[in-house]
């Protein structure tokens, strides 16, 4: 009788046993040859579930992503204020739990932004709408509560867009120390204009 595999299951077992390759080598110092060992498979079973390396690192960061959202959710429910809830979701960029998925999502970027996929377009999108709904649904939240004025809907876009740009000068120049203090002072700034004053 023959074995039935599950190859969504395969693919991603697969993806997740290179994590700790992924995250300490990078992607450019990495064979095929390497990561079929690390994963107990073939070169051939790899080029069977993925077409290249960076194949393997959009499914890595695919399922830490959906992990990453679900804690993420758990966190926000603990708190009230909107302020606070920002700084929470924006914590991606800095906080210790993340610092396996941010390194992927550094070699996603770098690879995103270098040669480009559909399905990494797809994804990257995806992504963008996701989060970008997640902080609007806060932001109006907020605004339901009476805590920040209206006009704060007109900035969901450009407060997700400034602190991924801050997270990626963080780590491609040395413009930004202690990026936590950054983030969280622009926060804190942005709700003194936008709070409704008491």
């Amino acid at each position: 009788m023959a074995i039935i595999v599950d190859k969504v299951q395969k693919r991603k077992d697969i993806a997740l046993s290179c994590i700790e390759l992924f995250t300490q080598s990078g992607i450019n110092d990495l064979t095929i040859s390497q990561v079929a060992k690390t994963a107990g498979v073939g070169k051939g079973t790899i080029y069977e579930y993925f077409q290249n390396k960076e194949d393997i690192v959009f499914e890595i960061l695919n399922v830490l992503m959906l992990q990453h959202n679900e804690n993420k959710a758990k966190k926000l429910s603990q708190v009230s204020s909107t302020k606070e809830k920002l700084k929470i979701f924006f914590d991606f960029f800095h906080n210790e739990s993340d610092v396996e998925l941010r390194q992927i999502y550094k070699e996603f970027i770098s690879i995103s932004l270098g040669s480009p996929n559909a399905n990494m377009v797809v994804f990257q999108t995806k992504c963008f709408q996701t989060y970008h709904a997640w902080v609007e649904e806060i932001i109006q939240e907020g605004i339901q509560k009476n805590e920040i004025l209206p006009q704060a809907t007109k900035l969901v876009k450009g407060l997700f867009a400034l602190n991924e740009g801050m997270f990626i000068h963080s780590v491609s120049t040395t413009a930004i120390d202690d990026l936590e203090k950054e983030i969280n002072d622009y926060i804190d700034a942005l709700f003194e204009l936008l709070e409704v004053k008491k």
